[in-house]
């Protein structure tokens, strides 16, 4: 066997950790070409997928309260924008039903292929919508449609890292795809800042918002002939040729794995809430509160917040897979519950930090709420959401419960925290309470999950009963 084809062990287990089901057979040996591979096919076809996401989110915080809400006031507009935002995560637990069960029965590339080009044609039909109340509606069903396709999208690619990972790194590996996912944001805040530069406010509300949708086109095609080199996981390899591969999954996620689904949604509410926090609504907040308090042009704050929000992302390619190796290292629990700690100590400093409107607290605030404070969570979570599942089940199991957090955290963060700073006259401590109760949530969720760090994935029963 030659050096670069060295054969690594994904589903041997630590000493000491759970045994293989019975009458299970170990999964197949990866060799490192193979596992290289996993990553690329992971990581870039994350970030081209996410990119799109992301022009989204993007999109509503800067342009569409101008574009298809015009007639509206700027608050009532700007909530009615990110109530469209706040749709696609509506779409996301059905989506994660729908494909979490067929990537039980039918194996996990299969998904991950069909899931981006759903979420690639809708991106490219939003560059094509009329301004005003009809486009509205082409909006909202065109984000509907985008979350149906992301609800299993990042569930697929942790779950395939997790079970294709050497055991002893399976939290730094696991967390690699989500580096894809930031370089996709950091992608498309790169976009709207370069663009943001080149034209002004009025060129781009015309027709200059269209260019990164319509050219997502082009990325998607690259993603799809990416992925269709991606082998599918020994793990389900295994489960297949044993015959275990159940017909209803997600009836069996529902009958055997409630304790696990409930921990893992009240764990996504500070990671998936304070993402959404501090790209969207930090930005919305300074065009809009921060710029009249201060009486700078709304624009220039604008470009403040995407280029703080870009530097944030940036930096998170670096900070997820170090917190997933540290999990490695210091448990998925210990590192998840320290993040959801500094979330809830960051919370109110940051939105003064924020309120002052100065890019230096700015980006301080954004680095640390997003680089620091969700991404430590999100290191650990990559791993140890697929170790709390058995295998019959997991893409199901972890699809369902990151999507129904992501509803209740991510989904409700914008509309909800836009309205409550109009309630509160435009106070920024009201923000930085309503993200520290989230972190309470997501403590709560780490007390009711158990250590996962080395559990065999071949096992047929979740980690915690």
């Amino acid at each position: 066997m030659t050096p670069h084809n060295k054969a690594v062990t994904p589903a041997n287990a630590l000493a000491g950790s759970p045994r293989h089901g019975a009458g299970e057979s170990p999964a197949a040996q990866v060799s490192t070409r193979q596992l290289r591979r996993a990553i690329l096919t992971s990581a870039v076809g994350s970030a081209l997928e996410y990119y799109d996401f992301a022009i989204f989110g993007l999109a509503t915080a800067l342009i569409f309260s101008r574009v298809f809400f015009a007639t509206l006031d700027a608050h009532a507009g700007l909530l009615a924008s990110f109530a469209t935002y706040g749709v696609g995560f509506l779409a996301r637990p059905l989506g994660g039903l729908f494909f979490g069960s067929l990537g039980d029965r039918k194996g996990r590339k299969f998904v991950l292929l069909l899931t981006i080009a759903i979420m690639g044609i809708s991106t490219t039909l939003v560059g094509l919508l009329p301004a005003g109340p009809l486009g509205a509606v082409g909006l909202v069903l065109l984000r509907l449609t985008q979350g149906f396709g992301a609800g299993a999208e990042q569930a697929g690619a942790s779950t395939l890292m997790a079970e294709v990972a050497p055991v002893k790194r399976r939290g730094f590996y696991a967390a690699l795809p989500f580096v894809g996912i930031f370089a996709g944001f950091g992608i498309a805040a790169a976009t709207f800042s370069i663009m943001q530069h080149l034209m002004d406010q009025t060129t781009l509300l015309a027709w200059g918002w269209r260019i990164p949708f319509l050219g997502s086109i082009a990325l998607i095609g690259l993603a799809l002939w990416i992925r269709l080199r991606l082998r599918e996981s020994p793990t389900f390899a295994a489960l297949e040729s044993g015959r275990k591969v159940v017909r209803s999954p997600m009836r069996l996620v529902m009958k055997e794995a409630r304790r696990p689904v409930l921990a893992a949604v009240l764990m996504r509410f500070a990671e998936q809430g304070g993402s959404t926090i501090y790209t969207t609504i930090v930005i919305a907040f300074l065009s809009g509160t921060v710029a009249a308090r201060h009486g700078i042009a709304s624009t220039e704050l604008a470009r403040m917040g995407t280029t703080c929000a870009l530097i944030a992302t940036l930096s998170s390619v670096i900070t997820t897979p170090m917190f997933g190796a540290l999990s490695d290292r210091f448990g998925r629990k210990t590192v998840y519950r320290c993040g959801a700690i500094f979330m809830l100590l960051w919370s109110v400093p940051s939105w003064w930090m924020v309120n002052t409107g100065e890019f230096m607290w700015v980006a301080i605030a954004m680095f640390g709420g997003l680089a620091i404070g969700a991404n430590s969570m999100l290191g650990a979570q990559c791993a140890h959401f697929a170790e709390l599942f058995g295998n019959r089940y997991r893409y199901s199991g972890v699809a369902l419960s990151r999507e129904i957090g992501a509803v209740l955290s991510g989904g409700l963060a914008p509309i909800l925290g836009i309205y409550l700073i109009g309630l509160a006259g435009g106070a920024f401590w009201v923000m930085g309470v309503y993200t520290a109760v989230l972190s309470v949530f997501t403590l709560i969720g780490v007390s009711l999950s158990k250590e996962t760090r080395g559990r065999d994935l071949t096992d047929l029963q979740d980690a915690i009963h």
